[in-house]
């Protein structure tokens, strides 16, 4: 069977995120101050051939793991469709 998964990678709350003061500033320059903060990250869909939504979920995260983000400045959520 065939499952859609959802990715979200986002820099860790404790880092700065550089894009999101970027955007932050933007938002400042077009009289947008009711933004009170900005994280910029990013959204994956993945397509995967499994067995169970389990190890679609699996394979996911390995993926998320092994590729789709730093651990070391990011972290991931995953959720099977």
């Amino acid at each position: 069977m065939t499952y859609t998964v959802h990715i979200k990678v986002m820099p860790h709350k404790e880092l700065l995120d550089p894009q999101g003061k970027a955007v932050m500033g933007g938002l400042k320059n077009l009289g947008l101050a009711g933004v009170a903060d900005v994280r910029v990250g990013k959204n994956i869909t993945l397509q995967v051939n499994a067995d169970s939504p389990e190890l679609a979920k699996s394979i996911a995260e390995e993926a998320s793991k092994k590729l789709l983000s730093n651990p070391v400045m990011e972290y991931f959520e995953v959720a099977v469709m």
